[in-house]
Formats: C-alpha cells, structure tokens, sequence
C-alpha cells in the first residue's frame, strides 16, 4: 500500500525542527521542499544557495529524523537535490547567508548599507604591527581568513583610538575581497540601538531581525555600550545566539573586558567570554614613528626634518587618533601661517595642544615599556637588543640604566620589573639599580644620559628628574 507522502513530510519537517535551534532551522532548512521517495531515498529538493552547506552541515540530522519519522527500522536516506532534480555533491563550500534570505518587501525599510560603511583605508596592509597590537592583529587576520572557524567570538578590548575600529574594517574590507561571496555587516552598539528602536516603534521587529541575523560575519562596535540597555541587551542576546548557532563569525570591540561591564547580564557576559579575547595596548614609540611616516608619506605631506614626527611621536603617547591629530595640526599650522614644518614649530604646536608636561595625557607616572622605549632611543639600540640576554657593556650599562628608572618612577615591585627585561629574577634588577646609581654618582657622562632620559620621560607624561 503506497504510503500518503504529505504526512511524511509534514512529520519530517517537525522532527527536524525539534532537533535543531530555531534560528538555524529558519535559515538553512526551511527553504527545503519534499521531492518524493526513490527507492530507499527520500529526496528533498533545496536551492542552490544552501543546498551544499545543509549537506555539509545538516545530511545526519535529516537522515536521524527520516529514520524516527519512518519507523519500523528504516534505513532510508536523505538525498538533497537541486530544484531541477540535480543530485547535491558530497561536499561544497558555504553559501552566503544574503542568498538565503527570504523575499520580504519589508526589509526595505532597512536597505542594506553597512557593507558601504567599512572604510576601504582600514585594511590589514594599512595597519602598523608593534609589541602592543600584534597578538590582536594576528588573531584579527586568522577569524578574516577563516570566519567562523578560527576564533568565534573574537572580542577585543583596548582603550579609545589604539585601531580596534581598524581591525574591525580590515576584517570586514578582507572578507569582502577575498570571501567568495559571504555577507559582511558592519555596526556599532549605539546604531545597533538606534535601528532596534525604531523597529520597535515601527512594529516591525521581525524585518530588523531579519536584518541582522542572517549575515555570516557580524562586526559590532563598542559593546560596552550595552550597559543598561536592557530592551537592546535582550535583543542583541538572541541576534548573538542566532548567529552562532549557524556558525557565522561575531567580532566585538570594547574598551574594558567582559568581567568589568558589572552591569551587563551574567548571560550575555559569559557568551563575550566564549571566545578568544585579545587587548590592544597604547602603542610604544616606535609604532607611533612608523604610523607618523606613513601617514605623512599616504597624504603626501612633505616632512623634510625627520625630528618633527620623532618630537610628535614622544610628546603625544595616549593613542593613534591623537597622533594623527596633531600631525594634521601641525601641518595645518604651517600652511596657514606660510612657516616651514620643523622642530621649533612642531615644538610650538605641540604645546599649545597639550603643554610642556602633559604630552597628550594627564601627567603621571611613565611605564616600564616607555622608559624601555626611550633608553633603548637614546642609546642607539632597539627595544628586542635592550631585552636580549647578551651582557656586553654597549647592552649592559643601558639595561641598569633602563632598570634603575623603572624602579625610581614606576609603582612596579623589583620581580615585576624583572618580568618586563625578559623575565630576570629581583636580584639581577637589584643589582642593576645598585650599579646604575653608583655610576650615575661618580660619572658626569652616566648623570647626564640618565638626566637626558628623564627630561623626555617627564615631557611623555610623568616622572620626575634625576
């Protein structure tokens, strides 16, 4: 007796979705249709955009929920075929959530521009690697290359202005190169809570939903602004959970991590958590050099004095954005007032921007890594060479010196400092400061170089003289 087919269907389908998260079964299985039964095979017909991922993701679900829909044993098995009965492959590559998405006029209301939003300057070839970003711009480029299988989430934490919102563009600029054809939106938490809202107003929630759930690489900005937010928190609970369920990439930014947002539900904290998280430092000196150059070479401003950008790069030390902005004001001040770009105008620039003390940031004491930094500058050496293991004099004696400063104007405990030089132990810092203070006593030479370090860590932002 020939079975009635639609029932089977219409069991099929509900075993399906009962074992599979709602979000995913939406997106990937509810464009299937029955095609029939061949032989021992039941054959579901599906569009070409997800026909290769739902066998490459969902052929054991649907051939576990065939066998409980058909009972009795069965051994039959699922085959997908394109709609003009085309047989699927074994294998194939992941179809572009945009493809699967389903014709609804409302979704005019949110045109999709956030693909236009991704600046095309921020690019992995424009960003400048240094000690304090290279983990985050590494773990950047792998999620770029391979979403949603290398780091998912990626959250990445670093105060205002040190290229987070760079990384994010970059990710976004590369998979739109090279990610044969996946969807990438970029947003930030506020426009994020500006489009929900006006959905809600609109009563049109589900446009907006669609909207932001069917992409397959999510960049969001700023997330800690979903602090007491509680509407926009709940929403971008589920918009997370959606997302990674159908294995699309999430990339969060924020300038404090997951634990410190005490006001953010426990539940969405620990989804932040999940994944990898890497922090972006302030950039060190010789980053802050290299982005000066490059900016000055990309806008073509001619710096003949090479110390003007080292003078901006030692003055201006909090961010990226920042240094940018006094460079544009230095060159604005030249051009306005027909002076040449040198030291002394730099110089008087410069304070005008952020005084003789300040250099950018509120005085304080410098970290270990400036003063690194600059003794390694003022010495002719470079930062790696300074916490090398060699002990010849021309390495040495800046070592002590570079020691003998972070123990003098840091908060930082003798083994702390020790784990800044390459992990030395207390004692070789001791006697590294004992050295240093020794010679800086009987050598005119030694209290002059020390005086000359100061003087620059004191114009960078804190410390005091020798």
């Amino acid at each position: 007796m020939t079975p009635d087919l639609a029932p089977i269907w219409t069991r099929l389908q509900a075993e399906v979705r009962r074992r599979v998260p709602e979000s995913a079964y939406d997106i990937w299985l509810a464009p299937l249709r029955w095609g029939g039964i061949d032989g021992d095979r039941i054959v579901l017909l599906a569009p070409s955009e997800v026909r290769a991922w739902v066998q490459q993701r969902y052929a054991a679900i649907l051939e576990e929920a065939a066998r409980t829909t058909l009972g009795d044993g069965s051994v039959a098995r699922v085959e997908l075929r394109d709609d003009d009965g085309t047989p699927t492959p074994a294998s194939g590559v992941r179809p572009t959530a945009q493809a699967v998405s389903v014709e609804d006029p409302r979704t005019a209301l949110f045109d999709d521009t956030e693909t236009s939003r991704l600046n095309p300057k921020f690019t992995f070839e424009q960003f400048v690697i240094g000690d304090a970003n290279r983990f985050a711009h590494a773990a950047a480029l792998a999620v770029a290359e391979l979403p949603g299988q290398a780091y998912n989430p990626l959250f990445i934490v670093g105060p205002p202005g040190v290229g987070k919102t760079h990384l994010l563009h970059s990710i976004g600029n590369y998979v739109r190169t090279y990610g044969g054809g996946l969807t990438v939106r970029y947003t930030t938490v506020e426009r994020f809570t500006n489009e929900f809202l006006e959905a809600l107003k609109a009563r049109d929630v589900d446009a907006f939903k669609h909207r932001y759930r069917r992409n397959d690489v999510l960049l969001i900005d700023d997330v800690q602004f979903l602090e007491r937010k509680v509407k926009t928190e709940e929403e971008f609970f589920h918009t997370f959970n959606a997302l990674h369920e159908t294995g699309s990439q999430l990339v969060l930014t924020s300038d404090r991590p997951p634990r410190d947002m005490a006001k953010l539900e426990d539940r969405l904290r620990q989804r932040f958590e999940s994944g990898l998280l890497v922090d972006i430092r302030e950039p060190d000196i010789a980053t802050r050099l290299t982005v000066l150059r490059k900016r000055a070479h990309h806008d073509g401003i001619d710096v003949g004095d090479d110390g003007v950008l080292e003078l901006i790069a030692e003055r201006v030390t909090d961010n990226l954005r920042s240094l940018e902005a006094a460079l544009i004001r230095v060159v604005a001040y030249a051009s306005l007032t027909d002076a040449p770009i040198d030291h002394a105008l730099a110089d008087e620039v410069l304070t005008q921007l952020y005084g003789r003390s300040s250099a950018g940031r509120a005085a304080g004491p410098p970290s270990v890594q400036r003063i690194q930094d600059v003794v390694a500058e003022v010495f002719g050496l470079t930062r790696d060479e300074l916490l090398s293991p060699t002990r010849t004099a021309r390495v040495a004696w800046p070592r002590q010196v570079a020691m003998y400063l972070a123990r003098e104007h840091t908060h930082e405990t003798l083994p702390a400092i020790g784990a800044h030089f390459g992990g030395r132990d207390h004692s070789t810092v001791l006697h590294a400061c004992k050295r240093a203070a020794s010679r800086i006593g009987t050598d005119p030479d030694a209290y002059d170089a020390v005086a000359t370090i100061t003087a620059r860590l004191t114009d960078a932002g804190g410390g005091t003289t020798v």
